[in-house]
């Protein structure tokens, strides 16, 4: 029996201790700082602190075409296999591969064999022809000719004169020439081959105008229309600007894309066939600020932005993106219409810091800045 009284005694004297000591242990726990609380003291520790200096370069946005550019190929605007169009051994071919040929140049030459000779003889047959028409009016005019024998006669010449043009026509096709101004790209026989009618002689390309195709997307290809000015890139160094020339209205199949040609002046025959090239489309207009890529910044999700400083002297961080890009700079939108720019110390402070602001003056500006007027007109942008 004293036994159960000692354990019943133990029990109540552990419950007791232990709520006794969750008591103590709430009285001294602190309370928790609200967050407006927090805030309060954030902002008077702000308030306390030495402002950081930086310097700083007032931007107004300027109004710019933004151009998506799309890869593509240069390509001659024409090639041509010149074909031979009669029989014989070829006698003469005065080209080489890559020679330079005006229209109308010979390119090979087949045998005349009794071509000139049927000339000849057509010659004079139409001589005697005429002789005898002109003879026949004059006896008709002196009443010793009747309208039959006049007939007959003009019926002679006619046919004089159709023998005559084919003879020449068959002596012409002795001669292959070139059907415009180019550049001989293969030849195709050699002197004293035998050839027949359609047999290739030489090719010929066309370099003057170049034309720069590519394909465009479903987006891209809206407001694209022909005599639309538009610039490029050949081979990642030669800038040209040419014409549109032609804007498919039907779509491929698999790519939903839609062709396009520009047409570039190429009289120095200095763009070959086939390099790789890129064409700049405009798109739209939009406002940006011209800036030096080391201003831009990172914010904690890794996307890029420009820090400013607002009318309370606070730091502000933008997310921009670049809509263009020249040698003076690149160009961003995102930020406000006009925008005090920190140009050096923004490495040094985040957003919501207040700053002393030192602002730069008109010529360090325009070095850092490089915020020009008239971009849009040389401005290459990219989507």
């Amino acid at each position: 029996m004293r036994k159960t009284y000692a354990w019943s005694l133990g029990i109540a004297i552990a419950i007791t201790a232990w709520l006794g000591s969750g008591l103590y242990l709430n009285e001294s726990k602190p309370l928790e700082t609200s967050i407006a609380e927090k805030n309060s003291r954030s902002n008077e520790l702000a308030a306390d602190k030495v402002p950081t200096n930086v310097k700083a370069a007032s931007s107004v946005a300027r109004e710019v075409t933004r151009y998506a550019t799309v890869s593509g190929i240069t390509q001659n605007k024409r090639t041509v296999t010149a074909r031979t169009e009669a029989t014989g051994r070829i006698t003469s071919r005065p080209i080489e591969r890559g020679d330079a040929v005006k229209a109308g140049d010979s390119l090979c030459e087949i045998s005349i064999e009794d071509k000139q000779a049927n000339v000849d003889e057509a010659e004079q047959r139409l001589a005697q022809a005429r002789i005898d028409f002109t003879g026949a009016q004059r006896l008709r005019r002196q009443g010793f000719n009747s309208e039959s024998a006049i007939a007959a006669a003009k019926t002679t010449l006619a046919h004089a004169q159709a023998n005559m043009k084919r003879s020449l026509v068959q002596l012409s096709k002795t001669k292959v020439s070139a059907p415009f101004d180019g550049i001989i790209e293969s030849v195709h026989l050699e002197t004293g081959d035998y050839v027949t009618p359609g047999q290739a002689c030489a090719t010929i390309i066309d370099l003057d105008p170049m034309l720069l195709t590519a394909r465009v997307s479903q987006k891209e290809v809206i407001g694209l229309e022909r005599g639309l000015d538009v610039g490029g890139t050949v081979d990642g160094r030669d800038t040209v600007r040419g014409t549109i020339t032609f804007v498919g209205n039907q779509s491929d199949s698999k790519t939903r894309t839609y062709p396009i040609e520009v047409q570039f002046p190429n009289g120095d025959g200095r763009h070959r066939s086939g390099l790789s090239a890129e064409i700049d489309i405009p798109m739209d207009t939009t406002f940006a600020h011209q800036i030096s890529a080391a201003l831009l910044a990172l914010d904690d999700r890794g996307d890029i932005g420009i820090r400013i400083v607002d009318e309370e002297s606070l730091v502000q961080f933008y997310n921009v993106d670049v809509v263009a890009e020249d040698e003076k700079g690149i160009w961003v939108s995102g930020l406000p219409y006009k925008a005090d720019i920190i140009t050096v110390g923004q490495e040094l402070v985040v957003a919501g810091e207040r700053v002393s602001i030192t602002y730069e003056d008109s010529e360090t500006t325009a070095g850092i800045m490089s915020n020009t007027v008239g971009v849009s007109s040389s401005v290459n942008l990219t989507k």
